[in-house]
C-alpha cells in the first residue's frame, strides 16, 4: 500500500486578499482592492462576536452592473454573503474539495483562532495542490 500524500490548506492558500467594511459602497471596495488577482472580497467582522462575510466579483456583476444599480450606491453589505463557510488551515485539500463541492462554492477564507489568515479557492488546491505533489515524488 502506498503512502498517501497529505497537502494541507495552509500549503496552498493566498495569503493576500482584500479586506473591505460592509458599510462601504461597491465603488469604494472596488477602488481599495490591492491584490490584481482578487475575485472576491472579505467583508470584515464589525465586532469580536460578528462573523465575516464575503462578496464576490461575480455578485458584483449579477447585483449591480447587470441590474444597473450604482456603485456609489449600494453598499457592501446589501449584496455580500454572511456568515461564510470558512476553512481550518490544517484540514486536507482533498476534503477542503469535498466540501466546496457538498455547498457549491468556488473558495473560501482560511481562519485560524477566528482571525482570517488566507484565502483558498480550487484554482489554488488544484495548481499549487498538484505542484507541491508532483514535487514530493
Amino acid at each position: 500500500m502506498t503512502e498517501r500524500k497529505l497537502i494541507r490548506v495552509r500549503e496552498v492558500m493566498k495569503t493576500h486578499f482584500d479586506m473591505v467594511n460592509g458599510m462601504a459602497t461597491v465603488a469604494e471596495a472596488l477602488e481599495q482592492m490591492k491584490h490584481v488577482e482578487t475575485k472576491s472580497l472579505i467583508v470584515d467582522k464589525r465586532q469580536d462576536d460578528d462573523e465575516y462575510g464575503m462578496v464576490m466579483l461575480s455578485d458584483i456583476s449579477r447585483q449591480v452592473l447587470a441590474l444597473d444599480r450604482s456603485p456609489e450606491r449600494v453598499n457592501i453589505y446589501e449584496i455580500m454573503s454572511k456568515p461564510v463557510i470558512s476553512i481550518d488551515p490544517e484540514m486536507d485539500i482533498r476534503y477542503c474539495a469535498r466540501l466546496f463541492e457538498r455547498f457549491n462554492i468556488s473558495r473560501a477564507p482560511v481562519v485560524d483562532n477566528r482571525k482570517i489568515i488566507g484565502i483558498v479557492s480550487h484554482t489554488d488546491m488544484v495548481l499549487r495542490g498538484m505542484e507541491k505533489l508532483q514535487k514530493r515524488n
